[in-house]
């Protein structure tokens, strides 16, 4: 079994995790336990994932600047090849919107004017997704895009979508406007607006209308099938192209050929930012949703596995001329609910696709570039939850302020520069925070055992003379000062005059050198006062450093079971009942 830190473990009884050596496929051990009644919930799950992923594809496909069939190209073999290595029953993998906007926003800036350039672009990196997620497995690395939060991707989500929609209104207007600036965009749309094309805008507002209607009625899937049929149809037996209403055109039928294309040192420095991004936001996307259908269906998954399965996705679809894949919030949504069992369902899905590749592209060659518009309007309005950010608001401030700092960067300089920053802004807040820990003045709860701050609970009980002082946080180089400086202002502020520091470590579950040195300068500056210096509740690790810098030489004994209860019942009995003093 793995080590229980690598795996998500569900906590209804009896949950299990696919987990085995990375050579026996996990595919297989859930076809081991396959039942006759999961065939038919996988069959019509797939069949409803595909009826959704197959349009989606062709959206998020013109999100990313490809030609229609890379995004049905992305979704099949990324779908094959996540199935074999998952170890989540509902998680079903395609090009998402999120990195199809990426895609799309970094390959454009590049100015690849030249189409089968821009797929080879588009391909390596989803390669390179793919081997960043590998070495990120190999390394165990699965904790680490803990660094991009949920807070953050509140904000990302929200930005993308206003991104992603400024894009396509242009679509929907039938007005000249190219750009991948959401300012430059906006400022483009207004400037054009009088040259809308009423007919396009029909088109496009109405399917726009029929999606947002059906999606309250049926299911997505069927939603989205019925609007590109009819759309189809309008323009199959219509003369609305004579007016102006932009079509797909046709779609090559048939599979991509497979192999690695050859680009420069130069052009792989240039897309290595984008495919990391899209291997964090992938992975940490992925795991949130994975995480929640875990919970809710009583298994368990193992989000080191999640990277192998996620990296040998990418790289298959870099191979076959997609462009990178994830994890789908809105895919893995429509698989769950149409009674997915296990990742068959998504073979079945994949199947479906490949028979559309073979034999149905055709039918796609009339779809009016407006409704693919309207299509990706929708998936960005699914992006933004104002929910959430509301809940973020009442909350916590500083959490809104995180996923405001990520929206704004978004727009403000694009959706990886955007990413990068929000994330060492989030970072930089963190640091703040540790570099400037609370210093709490502890009394004892009345009738107990316990301290607490005086601060927030005033009635506390103190020992006249003594201060009881706790860090609430690790002890560190950059936040010592700030540390020493606090406790000798308490020290200062004492009345009557303070002779004993209690200084309580239990909350300080990491000291480094620099902390110990700061506590023996405590020691040297308390002792010129004449102000005995005791430790207490210190961890292991800590009372280890602390010995070995000749910290206990000095305050004396750094004992496990002194505890400050212990110290304050000493300096109560040696003072009398009537030294303690109530707040």
């Amino acid at each position: 079994m793995p080590d229980t830190s690598e795996t998500d473990r569900s906590l209804s009884k009896g949950s299990t995790a696919i987990d085995s050596p990375i050579w026996v496929l996990p595919i297989f051990q859930w076809l081991r336990s396959y039942k006759k009644d999961d065939v038919r919930h996988d069959l019509v799950a797939g069949v409803t994932h595909a009826a959704y992923s197959v349009p989606e594809g062709l959206v998020n496909a013109s999100l990313a600047g490809l030609p229609a069939q890379h995004g049905l190209y992305s979704f099949m073999i990324g779908g094959l090849f996540y199935s074999l290595f998952t170890t989540s029953r509902h998680a079903a993998v395609a090009a998402t919107s999120t990195l199809s906007i990426m895609v799309g926003y970094t390959l454009g800036t590049m100015g690849l004017n030249d189409p089968t350039r821009y797929v080879e672009f588009a391909a390596t990196t989803a390669v390179l997704a793919g081997v960043t997620s590998l070495l990120a497995w190999l390394l165990r690395l699965s904790e680490v895009v803990n660094f991009i939060s949920e807070t953050m991707l509140s904000g990302f989500r929200a930005g993308a979508a206003l991104v992603i929609a400024a894009s396509q209104l242009p679509k929907v207007l039938g007005i000249p406007v190219a750009s991948h600036s959401f300012f430059e965009n906006m400022y483009g749309v207004l400037q054009h607006l009088g040259e809308t094309n009423l007919v396009v805008l029909a088109v496009g507002a109405g399917a726009l209308a029929l999606l947002l209607l059906g999606q309250q009625l049926m299911s997505k899937g069927i939603v989205y099938l019925a609007v590109v049929a009819l759309s189809i149809g309008a323009m199959s037996f219509t003369n609305l192209s004579e007016y102006g209403v932009k079509i797909t055109g046709d779609i090559p039928s048939g599979f991509p050929s497979f192999g690695l294309h050859r680009l420069s040192l130069t052009d792989i420095g240039e897309i290595l930012p984008v495919a990391v991004g899209c291997f964090l936001l992938a992975y940490v996307e992925g795991i949130s949703m994975m995480r929640t259908f875990a919970s809710k269906h009583g298994y368990a998954i193992n989000s080191r596995q999640e990277l192998f399965a996620q990296g040998a996705a990418n790289i298959a679809v870099g191979l076959g001329q997609g462009f990178p894949v994830a994890v789908g919030l809105s895919q893995s949504i429509v698989n769950e609910q149409a009674g997915a069992r296990t990742p068959v369902a998504n073979v079945f899905a994949i199947s479906a696709c490949a028979l559309v590749l073979l034999f149905f592209t055709g039918l796609f060659h009339n779809l009016p570039q407006a409704v693919l518009a309207a299509m990706i309007l929708v998936a960005a309005k699914s992006l933004v939850n104002v929910h959430e950010l509301n809940h973020l608001w009442h909350v916590s401030k500083r959490e809104f302020a995180v996923a405001l700092v990520t929206f704004l960067a978004v727009l403000l300089l694009g959706i990886l520069q955007g990413v990068l920053v929000a994330t060492v802004v989030s970072l930089l807040m963190l640091v703040s925070g540790v570099a400037y820990p609370s210093v709490s003045i502890l009394g004892r709860i009345p009738g107990t055992d316990e301290f607490g701050a005086i601060e927030r609970h005033p009635e506390n009980e103190t020992v006249e003379g003594v201060l009881a002082c706790r860090v609430d946080g690790p002890l560190l180089y950059f936040n010592a000062e700030n540390v020493f400086q606090e406790i000798l202002k308490h020290v200062d502020n004492g009345d009557p005059p303070i002779r004993l520091v209690v200084f309580d470590l239990s909350t300080a579950n990491f000291v480094d050198l620099a902390g110990a040195r700061m506590v023996r300068r405590l020691h040297q500056r308390l002792s010129s006062a004449e102000i005995e210096l005791k430790l207490v509740s210190a961890h292991g690790d800590v009372r280890d450093l602390l010995r070995l810098d000749g910290i206990e030489a000095l305050v004396g004994r750094i004992d496990r079971r002194l505890s400050l209860d212990t110290v304050m019942k000493r300096e109560k009995e040696e003072q009398g009942e009537d030294q303690v003093v109530g707040h």
